[in-house]
């Protein structure tokens, strides 16, 4: 191809990974907007998998999509998941009620799932060893890129698109069709990629006619992905309905359903190690654990994940339901947040050329535990800079321990591991973000269960939570309304204590395992690498189909 061209399709693979990264955090600012329009904060454990749901089928298409991009090409492959990701958007912001949006979710994640590394494969591909391993950090630093610019677009979106007033001037009805399509705002979260999406796919198109990667023969373990699958989802549906109430409205009581998803998972769980031992080219490659250093990647990339999903969704939640903050507010502290981790996840990739693995993992995880603990004294009367300053020394911690852990992981397998090796620790993190979700979930929707119980529990049960002086107003009164909603945040930022304290907690548990990564102080030796030890440089920035880096 001619380098013109493949500059150009690198820009679309750019574009295609962007869009992958703006996803998660996007919709994290977006989340308290459509639980007020299409549900209610009492239905937040449903709500959860707009999120969760994304991430699951993310993380099960990851390592599929490498493997079918090896097997029939990464070009027609990343135009096929353009195409799915930008339907699902399009579904998405079309999405009438609170369960057709989950649904367009999970064809977006498959979609977004198969960008990453089939985008990594077809860049690895489209220049020669020299240049290969810049088109490789451009792909690294767009996912970044995407996910520092969700906050800044998420809220300009919901706090500059103002459709109802729109349709007023157009003399249409929120509640006709073409309103319901088009109200409220957060419909463009989504669909803003339908337009970037369909550009990318049309240059894509025409950029790389006539190119394609090279294909061999092959299988895809596909019963493995169902049974990882199956392990993840009941994993995930029960840590979700923990603390739920039996609702004498529902057909299914709560424990009984979680009983059934735990042995679910546990009976997936097992096939799935099973099957990770005897298949040749398994989902997932249980072997791989053998090595105490990839293990140890593996488990410090869960641990923080949790913590990150912790930060993410914590922080936008606190910053609505407490602070009652608007879209600049979201658009700091959130901001705040994923620029300081892409930041760091740069930083970090100088940092292990000069300074031990565990070292860079140690100070990351350190800056992370002291901005959970910061989060954790939040109150009412924090300022917006209060909430950024300690999400921001949380995401450069965070991104401080992106390259090391990547690093060890790969350093610790054979050569022809190494993208399935880059695979599972990306694998593990969003999992950990998936688990904290579940169970910040779960945790908070006990507690709004239980505040919705004492405010309702009898006629005149809300006086208590009230002034004295507005003892003889009714519940609909509007003061009676503010000093509820007082109360309430007052109780939601007792709630996120424990929230982050627990956070705080898990990513310590990371410090022990983050000693066992590579005890090599420099990864460059002083007099140049060795010619071996090029060589393998050379593969791993090639990375097989399945890479997907940080």
């Amino acid at each position: 191809m001619p380098r013109r061209d493949a500059i150009l399709l690198l820009a679309v693979l750019g574009t295609g990974v962007f869009l992958a990264g703006l996803e998660l955090m996007i919709t994290a600012v977006a989340l308290p907007a459509i639980v007020t329009d299409l549900a209610t904060w009492t239905r937040l454990r449903e709500a959860s998998w707009i999120i969760n749901g994304y991430l699951l089928v993310y993380v099960v298409t990851m390592p599929i999509a490498g493997r079918l991009a090896d097997l029939y090409g990464a070009r027609r492959l990343f135009l096929v998941a353009l195409v799915v990701f930008t339907l699902g958007s399009l579904a998405a912001g079309l999405a009438p009620s609170l369960e057709l949006l989950i649904a367009a979710r999970l064809l977006q994640g498959v979609g977004g799932g198969a960008i990453i590394p089939v985008a990594t494969a077809a860049a690895s591909h489209l220049f020669d060893d020299r240049s290969r391993p810049r088109a490789l950090g451009v792909i690294g630093a767009m996912t970044f890129l995407g996910m520092a610019a969700g906050p800044f677009l998420g809220a300009a979106i919901l706090g500059a698109f103002h459709p109802e007033a729109a349709l007023g001037r157009l003399g249409l009805e929120e509640g006709s069709v073409a309103g319901s399509l088009l109200a409220p705002a957060w419909r463009y979260v989504f669909y803003v990629n339908v337009p970037i999406g369909l550009v990318a796919l049309v240059i894509a198109w025409a950029a790389s006619s006539g190119w394609e990667t090279p294909t061999r023969a092959g299988r895809v373990d596909l019963v493995g992905a169902a049974l990882f699958s199956a392990f993840l989802a009941g994993a995930l549906g029960a840590l979700t309905l923990l603390g739920a109430r039996d609702d004498a409205t529902a057909s299914l009581d709560p424990a009984t359903v979680s009983a059934v998803l735990v042995a679910v998972a546990a009976v997936a769980g097992v096939l799935v190690v099973i099957r990770g031992l005897r298949v040749r080219d398994p989902f997932l490659d249980i072997r791989l654990f053998r090595s105490g250093s990839f293990s140890s990647a593996v488990l410090v990339s869960g641990l923080t994940g949790y913590g990150f999903a912790t930060a993410i969704v914590g922080g936008a939640v606190f910053v609505d339901r407490v602070l009652y903050g608007g879209a600049d507010e979201q658009r700091l502290a959130l901001g705040a947040l994923a620029a300081a981790t892409a930041a760091g996840a740069l930083l970090s990739g100088f940092a292990v050329r000069l300074l031990s693995l565990r070292f860079v993992t140690v100070i990351g995880l350190g800056m992370s535990i002291v901005g959970l603990w910061l989060m954790a004294a939040w109150t009412p009367d924090t300022t917006i800079a209060g909430v950024a300053a300690p999400l921001a020394l949380f995401g450069a911690g965070f991104g401080l321990t992106v390259t090391p852990r990547s690093t060890a992981a790969v350093a610790a397998v054979p050569v022809a591991s190494y993208g399935v090796a880059s695979s599972t620790v990306t694998v593990a993190r969003m999992v950990g973000m998936a688990v904290g979700l579940a169970i910040l979930t779960a945790y908070g929707s006990t507690t709004i269960d239980n505040l919705y119980a004492q405010v309702y529990a009898t006629a005149d049960a809300y006086r208590q939570y009230v002034p004295e002086s507005l003892h003889d107003r009714p519940l609909k009164d509007p003061l009676v309304v503010e000093a509820l909603e007082t109360w309430a945040a007052g109780e939601a930022a007792r709630i996120m204590v424990g929230v982050f304290l627990v956070a705080a907690v898990v990513t310590a548990v990371a410090v022990p395992p983050s000693l066992l990564l590579d005890r090599r102080r420099r990864m460059l030796a002083p007099a140049g690498p060795e010619p071996a030890a090029m060589g393998a440089d050379l593969d791993r920035a090639g990375g097989d189909a399945r890479t997907h880096g940080a």
